[in-house]
């Protein structure tokens, strides 16, 4: 059954607005890609078109957030129907080079591509905010809940004294904390499975966690 999504429209703190994407945010959006992910593959970085054709595809599952004209923050997502068995996928693979056509318009799950913030806007509370956008829309869309891969952004800085498989006990155990895994966790994210290959970029020495979201939860 086709739903109604209504424009998503927020006034958070000091002026900062969470809002659906629109054409006009899609150059700020190619140079945030870079600012946020600067040692990605040049070919996994979403361009200024990519984001215009997912305004096409899928318009109710972008948001950005914005200070006055200035995009500072943004998230792409699709809809999928995931095989759990068979779980390992890669970011190239999944986003469809950059032009979403992987989505699926009955997909039961809402698949997070990425995420970001400029540096000054970290540690506010505003990738929540997202998250909890996403979660509303899943939840109109009457989805099960978020899927996405968080990048294991700490172990490319100690690959050469552990493997990745060993971080990852690490943080499930709660021996060791990652700057973009715990967060996510926080949140209410469970992770699911390592993700070897998944991207290429050295920050993550190319791992990533498919962590899950599911939509009872409260974010």
């Amino acid at each position: 059954m086709q739903r109604t999504i209504q424009k998503y429209y927020k006034e958070i703190q000091g002026g900062l607005v969470i809002q659906h994407m629109q054409p006009e945010h899609a150059p700020q959006l190619e140079e945030l890609q870079k600012t946020v992910f600067p040692t990605l593959a040049d070919d996994e970085l979403i361009r200024a078109a990519h984001y215009l054709r997912h305004l096409e595809v899928f318009p109710e599952g972008q948001f950005v957030i914005t200070h006055g004209d200035q995009v500072v923050g943004m998230t792409t997502t699709m809809r999928t129907d995931f095989d759990f068995l068979n779980y390992h996928h890669t970011f190239k693979e999944t986003i469809g080079g950059g032009w979403l056509t992987n989505h699926n318009p009955e997909g039961e799950w809402l698949y997070g591509l990425d995420m970001g913030l400029l540096p000054a806007y970290r540690g506010r509370g505003l990738a929540r905010l997202l998250y909890r956008a996403r979660h509303e829309i899943a939840k109109a869309l009457g989805l099960k809940g978020q899927l996405t891969v968080g990048m294991m952004s700490g172990y490319g800085a100690v690959s050469h004294e552990m493997s990745g498989e060993a971080y990852y006990q690490e943080l499930l155990q709660g021996k060791r904390k990652d700057p973009t895994l715990t967060p996510q966790m926080k949140i209410g994210f469970e992770p699911i499975a390592l993700m070897p290959n998944h991207l290429n970029d050295p920050v993550c020495g190319n791992y990533g966690v498919l962590i899950k979201l599911d939509i009872d939860k409260l974010v």
